[in-house]
């Protein structure tokens, strides 16, 4: 069995600072895969990871500073290791980490929020017609394909705590849902929703009016398979005990 975990750490000095490292100490991940780092390989001190047998680590970080970015750490040395999807608008913001391991590729990935603003709501709907067709394209020579992240979009009214009132906010919208619904038809099944049909349970809160203390959140966070490793899905769940992050950890164990 391999352990994934997958984590928006909204900062990973930040979350290093609130005790990120011991509680990975705790558990016992094959691969650990972190979103919006916001920083440069060299800021981070990498070698209490290291001493945890994570020996192998890789960036895709933003050219800006303090922004987005992607982390893939691992106990076995990938194969092969690919930063970006050849699409400079997203490379350059450091958006998708791919690792091979021997006849499987795993995916880290950070989509874009659309928070901000119409403009970057457009930059999230391009990202994800891009994002489809080179998933699929991957697909084809490496089927065994797992992608994980924060996709920032609540697939389901299951997946977020009001569904009625947030049905006109990014990360909600009709067509980001849709895409949503494309996506797991189309040789992609969602392991959480999978493996636990009827939970709720989510990976986003907002800091503001203790959302979190009252679990009024998103489920945003996923670690989808292929349709091929479906049967060999064991466990899946949101880590909500972590609090080192707005989000908390999305967890998956496979048998590969």
């Amino acid at each position: 069995m391999i352990q994934i975990v997958s984590y928006n750490v909204n900062g990973i000095r930040s979350a290093i600072d609130k005790g990120l490292i011991s509680w990975i100490e705790a558990n016992a991940f094959d691969i650990v895969c972190f979103q919006e780092t916001k920083a440069q390989s060299e800021q981070v001190d990498m070698s209490a990871l290291e001493a945890l047998g994570y020996r192998h680590h890789h960036w895709h970080s933003a050219e800006k500073k303090g922004y987005s970015g992607v982390m893939t750490l691992s106990r076995m040395a990938p194969d092969y290791v690919e930063a970006g999807c050849g699409i400079a608008d997203y490379d350059r913001e450091g958006r998708i980490l791919r690792t091979d391991f021997g006849d499987w590729t795993l995916l880290n990935c950070y989509f874009p929020s659309g928070t901000s603003g119409e403009e970057r709501q457009d930059v999230k709907m391009r990202f994800l017609e891009d994002f489809y067709r080179f998933a699929h394209e991957l697909k084809k020579t490496r089927p065994k394909l797992i992608v994980v992240g924060d996709y920032n979009i609540a697939h389901q009214e299951i997946d977020i705590h009001d569904p009625v009132r947030n049905k006109n906010v990014t990360g909600f919208l009709p067509e980001e849902r849709a895409w949503m619904s494309q996506w797991f038809e189309s040789g992609f099944t969602d392991s959480f929703r999978y493996l636990n049909p009827g939970q709720v349970q989510y990976s986003w809160w907002s800091f503001r009016a203790n959302a979190r203390q009252n679990n009024k959140g998103w489920r945003i966070d996923y670690q989808s398979v292929s349709d091929v490793l479906r049967d060999k899905l064991s466990r899946a769940a949101q880590l909500t005990d972590a609090v080192h992050s707005d989000h908390c950890p999305v967890w998956l164990e496979i048998d590969l």
